[in-house]
């Protein structure tokens, strides 16, 4: 007998995130496998192959995460490192709209080679920073030290150290050609049995919690990038012996650059007529890149 069920229509693909819980176990997750609105959002720029496999694993943890912040809310994980090959990492989500950047330095990424650790990416002390606004209008940042070998043992430590949540990420890249496909899941456990409620304590050493966790980190890199694995799929090879699994899908993500000649001009409205002077190029307007999307807006202000 297979160990995975035949692929149903209208199961859970590309660009979409798929929200899972585990009642008995007092567990929660999100699965996601990024696609064209990966390939849409690397376009933007021509990153060497160490750049794209950075960028890709920050938007697949930011989706993840993002995800689990009420409609109305925003992510946003960001890196600064002056020093660095790569100087600065950000991107965000928010209701299904995710987008990023980074930059680099070209010739020192060419001499880390395709995968190099994220000392050799950032330096040596070199921050995470990972902020919530919520809908309500709230907002809190968890800030940790790139201490682990990927971004996603970064993030695994926020939740440990800001959140006081035990947590297992996992994700993988692959990349053919222009292409690239990102996978990713993420699994937490619920702090007294039920999500929203006040956290009392946290067991770290909860045999539900371990039972879920040595399971969830078992999962395969190839499954979280296979094309012909729906989500629901991989969800239930995980997890298939529990007697009960819940599924929602999700949004669907879409690249999200906010970008519009409004919003320029309402950030140029606030400088002074002489700065703005200084901004114009010789064809008298003043020239705005965007970073996220690489449009350039020409504004006469």
């Amino acid at each position: 007998m297979s160990d995975t069920p035949p692929v149903m229509q209208n199961e859970t693909g590309f660009d979409r995130v798929l929200a899972f819980t585990l009642p008995e176990r007092d567990a929660r997750g999100r699965c996601v496998r990024l696609g064209p609105t990966l390939d849409l959002i690397l376009s933007a720029h021509d990153y060497p192959a160490a750049a794209r496999n950075l960028l890709s694993e920050a938007l697949v943890l930011c989706t993840l995460m993002g995800s689990l912040v009420k409609t109305g809310g925003q992510l946003t994980m960001q890196v600064q490192a002056p020093n660095g090959a790569v100087s600065l990492l950000a991107c965000d989500y928010r209701g299904g709209e995710l987008r990023g950047y980074l930059q680099h330095d070209e010739k020192a990424l060419e001499r880390l080679g395709a995968n190099p650790g994220l000392k050799a990416l950032f330096g040596d002390e070199s921050f995470l920073a990972i902020t919530f606004d919520l809908a309500t209008g709230g907002r809190y940042q968890g800030v940790v030290p790139l201490d682990g070998t990927s971004l996603s043992e970064a993030c695994e430590m926020y939740f440990r150290q800001s959140e006081q949540v035990p947590s297992v990420l996992r994700v993988a890249i692959s990349s053919e050609g222009s292409h690239t496909v990102a996978g990713g899941v993420l699994i937490q456990h619920l702090p007294d049995g039920e999500e929203g409620r006040e956290r009392l304590h946290v067991r770290y050493d909860d045999p539900d919690w371990e039972h879920v966790a040595v399971i969830g980190g078992s999962i395969r890199h190839a499954e979280l990038v296979d094309p012909a694995l729906s989500m629901e799929a991989i969800v239930w090879r995980l997890y298939h012996e529990e007697d009960t699994v819940r599924v929602e899908a999700l949004e669907h993500i879409v690249r999200g650059c906010r970008c519009t000649v409004e919003h320029y001009r309402s950030v140029l409205s606030q400088f002074a007529q002489d700065d703005l002077a200084e901004m114009r190029e010789d064809d008298g307007l003043i020239h705005v890149d965007c970073a996220f999307c690489s449009k350039v807006f020409a504004l006469d202000v």
